[in-house]
């Protein structure tokens, strides 16, 4: 048996390719949060790094598969152990003992899937041009992807904001548990850390969820506006 077979048939192997999956893609969010709130430094500062990814593909593309390639590690590992978990107990409790247990750890695989559905629908919206095409094809005045104009337009609808705001509720809630069981999973969650690790996961999360949240929250609320626009 190959050492990639040992790993993905071992449950201890699974959740070491769950965490660092999740730790990767963590840190892209890191990432990619930055990016967006490039929005506030106005369209070209906006464009121009929208243009730069566009005309770099051997950064983009890789930065592409990778993300991919995590996604897939990280949702196939999930579900087959979540599935193995749920096997290991084939009757249900006559009592559930939930006093311990959080919203966010026993709704894992949920948020979980739905993260992804709506990840798939943002980059129809915004990668592939599927929602709202009318936005899509514009250009700046020094011919570049109006990414702009595509994001100001795109959250002033208010299902598309509302949609995104369920969206970070529930990435939050997923991140909440998530950034704790990393530690876990990597048996790095020795009592002396719990502190750091509680404090880690809670400005994690927040500074996720305004990050995301502030750039179409200002688009609604007209704070952010269209260049010629009062």
């Amino acid at each position: 048996m190959s050492f990639t077979q040992r790993i993905f048939s071992s449950s201890l192997g699974r959740k070491y390719l769950m965490a660092i999956s999740g730790a990767l893609l963590m840190v892209f969010l890191i990432a990619h949060m930055t990016g967006n709130l490039l929005v506030f430094a106005g369209p070209d500062a906006f464009n121009a790094y929208g243009h730069y990814l566009k005309t770099h593909p051997q950064l983009l593309w890789p930065a592409r598969i990778g993300l991919i390639v995590l996604f897939v590690l990280h949702v196939y590992t999930g579900i087959s152990l979540a599935r193995e978990n749920r096997a290991a107990r084939p009757t249900a409790y006559a009592f559930k003992n939930t006093i311990q247990a959080t919203l966010a750890s026993r709704t894992m695989a949920l948020t979980g899937l739905l993260v992804l559905a709506y990840l798939i629908y943002h980059l129809l919206h915004f990668t592939i041009g599927i929602v709202q095409p009318q936005y899509f094809s514009g250009v700046d005045g020094q011919g570049r992807h109006d990414i702009y104009t595509m994001f100001i337009l795109g959250f002033r609808n208010p299902i598309i904001y509302s949609s995104y705001v369920l969206a970070q509720i529930v990435l939050v809630l997923h991140l909440s548990h998530a950034s704790r069981s990393f530690f876990q999973s990597m048996g790095w969650n020795q009592a002396r850390f719990s502190g750091a690790i509680k404090t880690f996961s809670v400005a994690y999360t927040l500074v996720i969820f305004l990050g995301f949240l502030i750039t179409p929250t200002c688009v609604i609320l007209n704070f952010i506006k269209l260049p010629g626009e009062l």
